[in-house]
C-alpha cells in the first residue's frame, strides 16, 4: 500500500541577488492515512519551508526546488508529483484534498469578512452545493469544532474572536471539505495551555473519525510528543532523526534531538543554566538530569519555602497595588456613551519585592496583559492604586510619567512588531534615550548602544541592520537592550518567550537571569507556560477572570497547587516521556 504523501530527496533553495541559501537538503519520509508525523525544529530548520512547498505556496523566485518529489496518492486517483502540477490542478487539491492550519489565524482569516462566510466560500468552491447547503454544512462544522452559539458566530468577524475561538474557525475551514491530508504548522504557539489542549484533543479526534494523514509542525516537544504517532527531527534543512514519538523521546541517537530535550526549563531548578543547543552540540555529552536530593522538588520547595519564611527583600516592597480595577467600555448607546462595561482587572491587590521575580499566569483573557500595563501606566486603572517607590502613581501628570518611564520598562511578546521598520536596531535602542535626555549626545548614546549589545550578546557591528535581518531570538535580545537602555529598576515582561524556539528561548531566559543577578532587576514576568514560570520566578500568582486567585512560592504553586483552576492549568501542560 502506497504512503498518502511521499516526500522523495526534496531539495530547496532560495536564490537572492547577493546570496543562496539551502533551505531544505534532500530529505525524505512519509505520511500514511491515519497516522500524525510530527516534524520539530528550530526556526529556519526548514520545516516550513517544507510544508508549503507541498501545496506550492512557495514564490518562485527567489524559492528554488534544485530536485526531488512529493508524490500525492489519493485513493485510487493516479499518483501526482506536487511539485510539477499544473496551477489548475494545484488549486482543486488545496482545500479539497489537502488542507493546511496556518500558526496565526489573525492574518490567515479575512477581517472584513465574517467567519461563516470564509468557510461558506472554501465548501463553494471545492463542493457542488448551493449557498443555503454550504450554509447549513458551515454551522454543523462549528459545531464540531465546539464553536459556543455556532449559528452567531456565523456572523461575526475575526476580530470578535479569542485566539482559541480563531483557531477553531481555520480547523472547521480545513476540514469541512474533509481532506485526506491536514497540514498543521505550529497552529497552538500563541495560544495558553488549556486552549491548547482542547484544540489538540480537537484535531486528534478529528483526525481519527475522517482516517487523515496529518502533517503536524511545532517547535513545542511537549505538543508534539502529545499528539504525534512519529517525529522527524530537523535541522538546518535536513532531517538528522525520525523515529516513533516514544523512541525519541526515550532513546534519542542524535545529538541535536538530545539537545533540544535537555534545554526545556521543566528539567532544571532553579539559579542553574539552561542548557543551550549550541552548547550541546559542541560538547556532544548527555546532559543527565541530576538525581540528588536536592533537585527533587521536595527538597527544592524546603529550601524556597526557608527563603518565604525569611525573604531577603521582604522589607522592600518595590511595587504595591491595592484594590486595582481596570474596566473598559462595552456597547454604546446611541449617544456614544458606555451601555455596559467589562471589568478586565478585579479588585486586585499584591506586593512585589525588591529584586524578585513575580510570575502571573492565567488563561487567555483573565487579564494579566491588563494588569501589568496598568503596572507601567500604559492602561490608566479605573479605581484603585499602584504604589512604586513608595509614590502612588496612579494619578501622575504626563509630564510625570515621563520621569517614570525611565524607570520601568515593558519587554513585549512580539519583538518584530515592537520595533520599527525604518529605525536601524541601533537608532531603535538610542531613541528611548534621547526622549529622556539619559546621554548627552549622539557619541554618548552610540557609546552606550554597544556596550548593551555587547550586554546582551549582540555585536556592536550590527547596530547598523534593520529589524528584519535579525532572528525571532536576535530581535528579543535587541529589545531587551532597548528596555536596559533606561537603566529601569522595574521590567514587565509580557510572554517575551512564548513564541521562541525551546533553543533561543534557553538563550533569553539566561540572559535575563544573569541581567537580575547583575543589575537587581525587579520583574513581572506574564506568561502562559507554567513550567517557564516555575524555573524563572521566586513566587507565582494565578489570575482568573480578572481576580487573583492564588498567590505562593513558585515551587509551591507548580508541585502543590490549592485551587482547582491553577490544577486545570498545570494538568494542561503537555508533558514528554520521562519529566
Amino acid at each position: 500500500m502506497h504512503p498518502l504523501l511521499s516526500i522523495q530527496n526534496l531539495s530547496i533553495d532560495f536564490i537572492t541577488e547577493n546570496q543562496t541559501t539551502n533551505a531544505v537538503k534532500n530529505i525524505s519520509f512519509d505520511v500514511n492515512r491515519g497516522e500524525i508525523l510530527g516534524i520539530v525544529g528550530e526556526s529556519g530548520s526548514g520545516k516550513s519551508v517544507t510544508s508549503l512547498s507541498i501545496l506550492q505556496l512557495l514564490p518562485q523566485p527567489p524559492a528554488k526546488f534544485q530536485n526531488g518529489k512529493i508524490i500525492f496518492h489519493d485513493e485510487d486517483a493516479e499518483p501526482i508529483d506536487l511539485i510539477r502540477a499544473n496551477s489548475r490542478k494545484i488549486r482543486k487539491i488545496r482545500g479539497s484534498k489537502i488542507a493546511m492550519i496556518f500558526q496565526e489565524p489573525m492574518t490567515s482569516l479575512n477581517p472584513v469578512m465574517s467567519c461563516g462566510k470564509q468557510v461558506m466560500e472554501a465548501l463553494l468552491v471545492h463542493k457542488n452545493i448551493a449557498a443555503p447547503e454550504a450554509r447549513k454544512q458551515t454551522i454543523e462544522w462549528f459545531e464540531k469544532v465546539k464553536l459556543p452559539l455556532p449559528d452567531k458566530i456565523f456572523n461575526r468577524y475575526p476580530h470578535e474572536l479569542s485566539g482559541g475561538q480563531k483557531q477553531r474557525v481555520m480547523i472547521a475551514m480545513a476540514m469541512c471539505c474533509h481532506p485526506s491530508l491536514l497540514i498543521c504548522d505550529e497552529p497552538t504557539t500563541a495560544l495558553d495551555v488549556t486552549v491548547q489542549k482542547t484544540i489538540l484533543q480537537l484535531i486528534k479526534e478529528l483526525q481519527q473519525q475522517e482516517n487523515m494523514g496529518v502533517i503536524f509542525i511545532t517547535h513545542d516537544l511537549g505538543v508534539v510528543a502529545e499528539i504525534a504517532n512519529r517525529v522527524a527531527i530537523m535541522y538546518r534543512g535536513a532531517i538528522v532523526e525520525e523515529n516513533t514519538a516514544v523512541n525519541i523521546f526515550n532513546y534519542p541517537q542524535n545529538s541535536y534531538t538530545k539537545a533540544l530535550i535537555a534545554c526545556r526549563p521543566a528539567l532544571h531548578p532553579k539559579n542553574e543554566s539552561l542548557p543551550t543547543v549550541s552548547d550541546f552540540m559542541e560538547s556532544e555529552v548527555r546532559i543527565e538530569k541530576t538525581e540528588n536530593e536536592d533537585s527533587r522538588p521536595e527538597s527544592r520547595s524546603k529550601s524556597l519555602e526557608e527563603k518565604k519564611d525569611h525573604p531577603r527583600h521582604a522589607p522592600l516592597s518595590i511595587v504595591r497595588v491595592e484594590n486595582l480595577v481596570a474596566r473598559f467600555a462595552g456597547k454604546l448607546n446611541l449617544l456614544g456613551r458606555p451601555k455596559t462595561y467589562f471589568t478586565a482587572v478585579d479588585d486586585v491587590s499584591f506586593e512585589i519585592f525588591k529584586g524578585e521575580t513575580l510570575g502571573l499566569v492565567g488563561e487567555s483573557g483573565c487579564g494579566k496583559t491588563t494588569l501589568g500595563r496598568s503596572l507601567l501606566r500604559l492602561i490608566d486603572p479605573s479605581s484603585g492604586k499602584i504604589i512604586y517607590n513608595n509614590s502612588n502613581i496612579t494619578d501622575l501628570s504626563k509630564s510625570q510619567l515621563t520621569d517614570l518611564r525611565k524607570d520601568v520598562q515593558l519587554i513585549f511578546q512580539d519583538p518584530y512588531s515592537s520595533l520599527n521598520p525604518r529605525l536601524t536596531i541601533g537608532d531603535a535602542i538610542a531613541e528611548p534615550m534621547k526622549v529622556t535626555g539619559i546621554e548627552n549626545n549622539v557619541r554618548e548614546r552610540k557609546k552606550r548602544v554597544s556596550e548593551l549589545l555587547e550586554r546582551v550578546s549582540l555585536s556592536p557591528t550590527m547596530m547598523n541592520r534593520y529589524p528584519h535581518e535579525f532572528s525571532g531570538g536576535q530581535r528579543q535580545r535587541i529589545v531587551i537592550a532597548r528596555a536596559l537602555s533606561m537603566n529601569p529598576g522595574f521590567i514587565v515582561c509580557d510572554e517575551s518567550v512564548s513564541a521562541l524556539d525551546v533553543s533561543v528561548q534557553a538563550q533569553v531566559l539566561n540572559l535575563l537571569n544573569e541581567l537580575k543577578r547583575e543589575l537587581g532587576l525587579t520583574m513581572l514576568f506574564i506568561s502562559h507556560d507554567l513550567s517557564v514560570v516555575r524555573y524563572m520566578c521566586d513566587r507565582i500568582m494565578v489570575m482568573r477572570k480578572g481576580k487573583i486567585i492564588e498567590t505562593g512560592a513558585a515551587e509551591d504553586v507548580y508541585y502543590r497547587p490549592q485551587s482547582s483552576y491553577t490544577k486545570e492549568l498545570i494538568e494542561a501542560v503537555p508533558k514528554i516521556p520521562g519529566t
